[in-house]
């Protein structure tokens, strides 16, 4: 987190009318209590007006105003939008993430600005995804970030079983399916495997590092050339 983010992020903390420690201000932005101290007394030098001590805890005082983020209605619109569709098509945890995001953004907004995302007429209903798409996307996020191999089991187009071990490159949304970029330990190429066709998903222990023409760069070049991955066969 750029450290601009997260000395936005201790004036929202702090502005609930509520005291908060250094040490839940630190389990929140996932930071040391040290830098806490240090980032308050910045804020504090700017003119920010927060009470408190180390110690005992921190509070805006009442009557402080966030500078407000200004945006367009269009531009809440589509932030709007996007959340919804990570809440309703991603996994749980992505989709909290996305939920926070929006409450953030919501309560530095004017007034005005926030009775436009209160009332947005566009939904994303989420019937549609299975559990098991949202658990293997959770797995698979995971997987990505870590940069580990990940094993499966796949059923094919033609209904065939196959187990399969991958090195995933990017999650892709098809405004209906997600599918798995990866490079494939079996057939030695790319190959995209849709995850409502994956089973007992998991990340192995293996870590791998990217190697020329096993990369995100060479598999969207492959897109790029118009010459796709295959469907896993």
């Amino acid at each position: 987190m750029r450290r601009a983010d997260r000395l936005f992020q201790i004036l929202l903390l702090l502005g609930h009318g509520k005291v908060t420690t250094a040490q839940r201000l630190a389990t929140a932005l996932e930071i040391s209590e040290r830098t806490v101290y240090r980032d308050i007394q910045d804020l504090m030098a700017c003119g920010v007006p927060i009470d408190g001590e180390a110690g005992v805890g921190y509070i805006l005082r009442s009557g402080y105003q966030i500078p407000p983020l200004m945006f367009t209605a269009e531009e809440l619109e589509a932030l709007t939008l996007g959340t919804r569709v990570v809440q309703s098509w991603a996994d749980k945890s992505l989709g909290l993430a996305a939920d926070n995001a929006l409450a953030k953004i919501e309560a530095a907004l004017p007034p005005r600005l926030k009775k436009n995302t209160v009332e947005q007429r566009l939904f994303v209903p989420d019937f549609h995804v299975p559990p098991a798409v949202t658990a293997a996307m959770a797995t698979l996020r995971g997987a990505l970030h870590a940069q580990r191999k990940v094993g499966f089991g796949y059923t094919r187009a033609d209904g065939a079983p196959s187990a399969r071990q991958v090195r995933p490159l990017g999650l892709f949304y098809w405004g209906g399916k997600w599918t798995l970029g990866a490079w494939c330990e079996l057939r030695h190429d790319f190959r995209d495997f849709r995850l409502d066709r994956m089973h007992d998903v998991q990340s192995l222990v293996e870590n791998f590092r990217p190697e020329p023409g096993k990369t995100l760069q060479d598999y969207l070049r492959r897109v790029c050339e118009n010459t796709p991955p295959d469907q896993a066969t």
